[in-house]
């Protein structure tokens, strides 16, 4: 394998993880939160992804495999943040104040 390939196959294999990171994402977000955060719907987005998982992982053309990567950075950077801002995700999220010594009871300091 020449060097060029190597980095090729690591690109696609960058492409296709991402790909399969937002597929398991917009999996996970319920179908509410895509309508509180007035995007398209559940079935769009895991169709839309799933294509561009399928492509990366069967199709060897790049400029279906760049639609699909186009695909995932929007999913990445428009719709997750949208539907997490709305609390659509049953993980994924971040504490909400507190402080990093708090306990599920309460502070573990001793309330100081």
């Amino acid at each position: 394998m020449t060097a060029v390939g190597g980095v090729m196959w690591l690109i696609f294999t960058a492409m296709l993880a991402l790909a399969i990171v937002a597929f398991v994402m917009a999996a996970i977000f319920r179908e509410d939160a895509y309508r509180a955060a007035d995007k398209q719907n559940k079935g769009f987005w895991l169709i839309i992804l799933g294509i561009a998982v399928a492509v990366n992982l069967f199709v060897p053309m790049l400029f279906l495999q760049l639609a699909g990567l186009v695909a995932t950075i929007v999913f990445f950077v428009d719709v997750r943040p949208a539907l997490q801002q709305v609390g659509g995700g049953k993980g994924f999220r971040r504490r909400k104040g507190g402080s990093s010594s708090d306990g599920p009871y309460g502070p573990w300091n001793g309330g100081r």
